[in-house]
């Protein structure tokens, strides 16, 4: 591997006899693979390089974080002797980047694992929501990160949840108002909780009245109308993109996605390649509260953003979803990764809005339906 990388013998034979070589040859093998680029195969063989000479210590690499942390905080060796610059904190976390991705590859790096409080019950509520109610995974998800987050606040009071009260609750409820929280995100709290007490009336590990006694704020329909911005302000997001840029002409065909189809964060992240039918000019979209896919006619505007991203800036990648990383390792694209990105650019224009999320973009394309009497259009282009 490392003369496939070097062309010359003394760079070779510095790379191959340093400590845990082959290891490091396993896990450049596998970033050639994913599809690295030269430049950075080459980057990160010289930090493995000086990050297993500074791991000498430990035999077996099973080491944690902040042994990494430390190991390459230690400027013993000097920074003028040809290694990394350690006194920029940018080279400093690109090592610790570098050498925890090598070693989570290896199954070496001991990573902490939480403990949630009553983490069992947790378990118990998801996997009944899953079977018994037929949830969806991202209601589950969603529910759970609630339930998760109240369960860290409660543990540390050492009392059992045979003990809680409606007080508890409010407390909690009250706490989170004083950090914030939004009256939806307080409904959306007190829907969590009450099903999980709910559930865990049921099973008689919780009082059975306290799910009743959970109250949040009335919420009215419609209350804050209109959500998203207006049309006018979607036609300037997509005037903004460059479409010599490859991370425009990436976030051209995601925007398309959330403003014509009005899909969710979710249902993009989790699209596929395979999902893309062009013989037939169909799009199966996989619904989050749906449990067969819903198909769209691919409008010309979205067929010619996906194929110019397709072409010309997806890189070749195991993962099949469609919309990736523009830098190595090439991974799916988040949920929150698509957030930062519609939220970044719509507060870069300025756009008035509840949200500034994708789902804002699910609002407008919403209200442009209603004005165009539910017709389809792909205006945006």
């Amino acid at each position: 591997m490392f003369d496939q990388l070097f062309t010359r013998a003394s760079t070779v034979a510095r790379h191959a006899t340093a400590p845990f070589a082959e290891e490091r040859i396993r896990y450049l093998e596998y970033c050639r693979q994913r599809g690295d680029s030269l430049a950075w195969q080459l980057r990160r063989a010289d930090h493995l390089l000086w990050i297993a000479r500074k791991l000498g210590r430990y035999p077996d690499l099973q080491v944690t974080i902040d042994q990494i942390r430390t190991v390459v905080g230690d400027c013993s060796d000097g920074e003028n002797s040809g290694g990394p610059k350690l006194y920029l904190l940018s080279t400093r976390k690109r090592l610790i980047g570098n050498a925890c991705a090598w070693l989570r590859y290896l199954g070496c790096l001991r990573e902490p694992v939480e403990q949630i409080p009553f983490g069992s019950r947790l378990d118990e509520y998801c996997e009944w929501a899953k079977q018994e109610r037929g949830l969806s995974d991202a209601s589950i998800d969603r529910f759970g990160r609630t339930i998760r987050q109240f369960l860290r606040w409660y543990g540390p009071l050492g009392r059992p949840l045979s003990g809680i009260h409606a007080n508890d609750i409010d407390a909690y409820l009250a706490l989170g108002s004083g950090q914030g929280w939004a009256r939806v995100t307080i409904r959306n709290v007190v829907d969590a909780l009450r099903a999980f007490f709910r559930f865990g009336a049921q099973q008689g590990w919780c009082p059975p009245h306290l799910a009743a006694a959970i109250r949040g704020p009335r919420i009215y329909a419609q209350e804050n109308l209109p959500a998203g911005p207006s049309w006018a302000d979607v036609e300037r997001l997509f005037a903004r993109l460059d479409p010599n840029r490859p991370a425009d002409v990436r976030d051209h065909a995601i925007l398309i996605l959330f403003a014509i189809y009005g899909l969710r964060e979710s249902e993009v992240a989790r699209l596929r390649l395979d999902d893309i039918d062009w013989e037939h000019d169909q799009l199966r979209v996989p619904r989050a509260k749906r449990r067969e896919p819903q198909v769209y006619p691919i409008l010309p505007s979205v067929g010619n953003a996906l194929i110019r991203y397709l072409r010309s800036v997806r890189r070749a990648s195991p993962h099949r979803e469609v919309f990736l990383t523009l830098v190595s390792p090439y991974r799916p694209l988040s949920v929150g990764g698509l957030y930062d990105m519609v939220s970044a650019r719509l507060k870069a224009l300025n756009v008035q809005c509840a949200h500034h999320g994708p789902h804002c973009l699910r609002h407008a394309c919403a209200a442009r339906l209603v004005a165009r009497s539910f017709g389809v259009t792909d205006e945006v282009c």
